[in-house]
């Protein structure tokens, strides 16, 4: 198995110290003693005692308070806050805009209480919420004095927008560390929040009778129960995994200690000669790609005649603490691509690849590129970067002082807890995450329905210690897929070396990976680039069923001697479509694929893949 031990893990930290050389002898002077000095002797293993000390007392303090403050690093929001506050304190002229934006901010909030006083308590709002904000839409809130409390947060939260950004001197990822932290404050502090500034719970507190507070706390009892327990949340159970998900008909036909490789069977008569290959995040289960049979991107591409194949991660536990990224390479893309091989021999695979999966596949479509491994017929990309500059809010607090601590706190366990993921990716979205659905489940006593997409959501996983490590580091921190610092069997690889065509995919509302970062796959693959930037989110956006009509995407293609396109350039001229992107991904898959033939054996026993057990496997039921 791969192994291999980077400074990324060490950070540099710790090195052992050096005694001090001893004076030169001079030839015509005899030492003063003969034996040599006992103090000097256990200089050497007393320092590096000392240093073994020092680290583990930091460590375990780090790890101790990473577990209060859910991984994130109180130095590196400091450090925000102060570069934040001393230039904000050294800008006059910056304050005096504040001062007077305030002022007219009171003044116009002045002027709507008294509109409202003389128009019966309803009038013309002074600010409008941001077109994603659906706190404050309901009727009551229209109504004095609910209007006037709606109308001064809002008039608050676009003050505070202003001055938590155009401040001059302050870095850029400090200015956006310090505007999200202030609206995570501003989201928790929202009248829509609390009984009491809440007419729409008010109005539900008088229909019912304040049952629904009654419901809410039974609500509040059972997901705090749920949380001590380490159960799902409650509703989970109605999508069991290989009966209401994850449910295409196939087989395991390889295992190893990091994967199980599905391979589906076949639903039409005739199939293309090359195969699909998925390489799924390895964050979250892969069953994404295969929810109920109308979400399942797996059994649509089945039923258009592919045969498919996908990577089932294992979810680590402590034991799994020292697999690295090339661990996940080898054992995970590389060693399923062979599996495929044997089962359809002498045919070029389709590899694609979701989220992180996407990344991961990428360098190994690079290294293979560099070996002259050809193959691959073709990459697709969904929803994944290989360049992390402008990688999204998750790399607000990717800095030394965060990495550090996040190896601190991954250290003492051995990965990273699925709960702190789930935390920082609710984050990005605190208003339809956290706090509307708590005023939904606790003030309002209703319980959000869960479909088969917050279903999978829920069914989080594991990562490992070194792979979170490395890929912080190496990809998030410095960035060195994008500039050729990456190096797989101790050389380096580069996009541009892939040659077989690219489909990459955007979603417009990704928090995750920001489709105009994902676009930048133009300025570093030399080969065709078909770009589609679809409708929707990071997962709901790649879930596209096919009856949607209320999606929409852009494609278009650049040709490997084409010239670059600005993304603004390019979403003014690429064609838009309605419908569902599955069926342009369908049509480009295949015009990169053979005639029809009869589809191949599920698995190849003769060659070491015989059939394991069925669909969806055991690696994915892993708690």
């Amino acid at each position: 198995m791969p192994s291999h031990t980077t400074g990324a893990l060490t950070g540099g930290r710790s090195p052992k110290a050096q005694a001090a050389p001893l004076p030169e002898r001079r030839p015509d002077r005899l030492p003063a003693r003969t034996v040599p000095s006992p103090t000097l002797q256990s200089q050497p293993s007393d320092d590096a005692e000392l240093h073994r000390i020092r680290d583990a007392l930091d460590h375990a303090a780090h790890a101790g308070l990473a577990r209060l403050t859910g991984g994130l690093s109180p130095a590196a929001v400091f450090d925000a806050y102060m570069d934040w506050a001393v230039n904000l304190a050294i800008s006059p002229g910056k304050q005096v805009e504040l001062a007077a934006k305030a002022a007219r901010k009171w003044a116009r909030l002045a002027q709507f209480a008294s509109r409202c006083a003389s128009g019966g308590g309803t009038c013309e709002p002074c600010i409008e919420p941001l077109p994603q904000d659906k706190r404050f839409t309901e009727a009551e809130w229209q109504q004095w004095p609910f209007n006037f409390i709606q109308q001064g947060f809002l008039l608050q939260q676009q003050w505070w927008d202003n001055a938590t950004t155009e401040i001059d001197g302050i870095t850029r990822q400090h200015q956006a560390v310090v505007e999200f932290i202030s609206r995570q404050i501003l989201d928790m502090a929202s009248p829509s929040n609390f009984l009491l500034t809440n007419p729409v719970v008010q109005r539900r507190i008088l229909e019912t009778g304040g049952q629904n507070l009654v419901q809410g706390f039974r609500n509040f009892l059972d997901d705090w129960g749920r949380i001590v327990r380490s159960k799902p949340p409650a509703g989970v159970e109605t999508f069991q995994v290989g009966r209401d998900v994850a449910a295409t008909p196939g087989n395991v036909i390889y295992r190893n200690r990091l994967i199980e490789l599905i391979q589906y069977e076949p639903t039409t008569q005739k199939v293309r000669p090359e195969p699909i290959l998925i390489v799924p995040a390895w964050i979250m289960k892969y069953y994404i790609l295969d929810l109920a049979p109308e979400n399942s991107l797996v059994r649509y591409l089945t039923g258009q005649g592919f045969t498919v194949f996908i990577i089932s991660w294992k979810n680590p536990t402590a034991e799994d603490r020292d697999l690295g990224m090339d661990d996940y390479r080898m054992l995970g893309v590389m060693a399923a691509l062979d599996a495929v091989n044997a089962v359809v021999p002498d045919q070029k695979v389709h590899a694609v690849g979701y989220c992180l999966g996407g990344t991961l596949l990428a360098i190994a479509a690079a290294a293979m590129a560099r070996d002259r491994d050809r193959r691959l017929a073709t990459l697709s990309l969904l929803a994944a970067q290989v360049d992390f500059r402008e990688a999204g809010e998750l790399t607000l607090f990717i800095n030394e002082s965060q990495v550090h601590f996040l190896e601190d706190l991954m250290r003492s366990q051995g990965y990273l807890d699925t709960r702190q993921m789930a935390g920082a990716f609710q984050l990005l979205r605190s208003n339809d995450l956290i706090w509307s659905r708590l005023v939904r489940h606790y003030l309002m006593g209703e319980r959000t329905p869960l479909n088969d997409l917050m279903a999978w959501n829920a069914d989080a996983t594991r990562m490992p210690y070194r792979m979170h490590a490395d890929y912080l580091r190496q990809l998030f921190l410095d960035n060195d897929l994008a500039e050729g610092r990456f190096q797989v069997d101790g050389r380096p690889i580069a996009i541009s070396d892939i040659r077989a065509p690219i489909f990459a995919v955007g979603t417009e509302r990704d928090h995750v990976a920001p489709w105009r970062s994902a676009f930048k796959i133009h300025l570093l693959a030399d080969t065709d680039v078909t770009f589609l930037l679809t409708t929707g989110g990071h997962n709901a956006g790649i879930v596209a069923e096919p009856d949607n009509s209320k999606g929409g995407f852009q494609v278009l293609t650049r040709s490997a001697a084409g010239h670059f396109m600005d993304p603004d350039t390019w979403t003014r001229i690429a064609p838009r479509s309605e419908g569902s992107w599955w069926l342009e991904f369908a049509r480009w898959l295949a015009s990169h694929s053979g005639k029809l033939s009869a589809p191949p054996a599920l698995g190849a026993p003769a060659h070491g893949y015989p059939a394991l057990c069925g669909a969806p496997g055991t690696y994915v039921m892993q708690a």
